[in-house]
């Protein structure tokens, strides 16, 4: 069912067991990944962070400075490890399990023509990389509660989002029998389940984001079954000028050009300044409001930092805005 654009969803991040980013490319959706994972381990809840591209991001936003954590992970901060899943590394653990013998898998794995030949094999990497996910949320301590409380992962941006969260769903459909099979049902049942499992689509107020994320939300309504129920709409700008002089930049070209105004520029230099910035705040409300129209989906506003994101204080500070109260989501 599609939701009001002005219902604020009822249910926080932090109830979901799996939360899977998504969104185009520049949109800043390693980002949110940063800041969903170190507010919810701020709140006390044991947070992984998952990355699947060769370069890793999220250590860099985290812990500046520090070496990639690889496929074996590492704590950055309290209650938050990160780790990178690498498809070969995974398969190599999977085989492992099903043959018993490590030794052996790690020769196959390190033969070239099997690498080369499982490069060139459409579908497994998605799958793999989601079995390992599956596997991780799985995963209980030694009083047998859930290792981690809450899995956020970086997903592929939309190009390969959909083909990525679709691929257990092809298996299940083409493949009758064996553990192929059962391993892609329970990956398949794992993404459908709106319990535990949530898609979180990011996006820009700007026009090829808007469309592309409103393109997204429907082939994953036509097709893949997994949760939505809201987008993030990163880096929207901020009402620019203080309460009660909304209109300063006509209030700057009224004045006469001559004006002195101590060591600031020319009335007219400002006012146009003032008035792109308007302009860049009222274009970038439309496109919100758009992707709030077209996707049926409550919006989760986060603001731009002049500072930019790239900071341990600056993702804190959008992990307040992703998760601090209810009225950060816009109307």
């Amino acid at each position: 069912m599609v939701s009001s654009p002005s219902t604020i969803p009822s249910r926080s991040l932090l109830d979901r067991r799996l939360v899977i980013v998504t969104g185009k490319g520049g949109t800043g959706k390693t980002t949110v990944v940063a800041a969903l994972a170190l507010g919810a381990a701020r709140a006390g809840r044991r947070v992984l962070g998952v990355e699947m591209e060769r370069g890793e991001h999220l250590h860099r936003l985290l812990e500046p400075g520090s070496a990639p954590v690889g496929y074996e992970g590492r704590d950055v901060a309290p209650n938050l490890r990160l780790m990178r899943i690498d498809p070969f590394e995974a398969l190599a653990e999977y085989l492992a399990l099903q043959v018993g013998v490590r030794s052996v898998v790690d020769l196959v794995m390190r033969n070239r023509g099997f690498r080369q030949l499982m490069m060139a094999a459409p579908g497994w990497r998605e799958l793999i990389i989601l079995g390992k996910v599956w596997h991780l949320e799985q995963m209980r301590d030694a009083s047998g509660d859930p290792l981690y409380d809450l899995i956020v992962v970086d997903a592929p941006a939309t190009g390969h989002g959909v083909t990525f969260l679709d691929v257990p769903r092809v298996v299940v459909s083409a493949v009758r029998t064996g553990p192929l099979r059962r391993n892609a049902e329970l990956v398949e049942g794992m993404i459908e389940d709106a319990e535990r499992t949530l898609l979180l689509p990011v996006s820009l107020a700007e026009e090829l984001p808007t469309r592309e994320t409103a393109e997204l939300v429907e082939r994953l309504r036509n097709g893949v079954g997994i949760p939505l129920d809201r987008v993030v709409v990163n880096a929207v700008t901020e009402p620019p000028f203080p309460a009660g002089v909304e209109d300063l930049d006509l209030r700057l070209a009224r004045l006469p050009s001559d004006a002195r105004l101590g060591g600031l520029p020319a009335p007219a230099v400002l006012a146009e300044c003032a008035s792109h910035l308007r302009a860049r705040f009222e274009l970038n409300r439309e496109y919100e409001a758009e992707i709030g129209e077209r996707t049926g989906l409550p919006v989760l506003r986060l603001p731009f930092l002049f500072e930019g994101a790239g900071t341990p204080e600056a993702i804190a500070r959008l992990a307040d805005a992703l998760l601090g109260t209810r009225e950060a989501a816009a109307a």
